[in-house]
């Protein structure tokens, strides 16, 4: 079973940065890996994919200017660089991944983004 840990979370003030780590065990089987954020209350959002193969990414377009998604399969680990961080970016960050699909999921990592 692929195991997915994110870390990288925290506070921050507005205008910050922060980077997210999502961590694989069986890296090399996931076609993509994707960041999904959700608020209390509200559907979770889609946020960037990484295709592992030829390292492409999309971006939901509200955020393509701010964060970055690379990887470092060496580390089998995927990353989101988050810059110009604002309140409303605070949320649970999670990390998934899969062929085809979102198969895995890891447990989240809080970012908090205070103005």
């Amino acid at each position: 079973q692929a195991q997915l840990v994110e870390s990288g979370g925290g506070s921050v003030q507005a205008g910050g940065s922060l980077r997210l780590s999502c961590a694989s065990s069986e890296y090399t089987k996931h076609t993509r890996i994707g960041w999904f954020r959700q608020v209390p209350g509200k559907e979770r959002e889609w946020v960037a994919t990484l295709y592992t193969t030829s390292g492409s990414t999309d971006y939901t377009t509200s955020l393509k200017e701010r964060f970055t998604m690379t990887q470092d399969k060496a580390k089998n680990t995927a990353y989101l660089q988050m810059n110009s961080l604002k309140p409303e970016d605070t949320a649970m960050y999670y990390c998934a991944a899969g062929r085809g699909g979102w198969n895995y999921w890891g447990q989240g990592t809080q970012v908090t983004v205070s103005s």
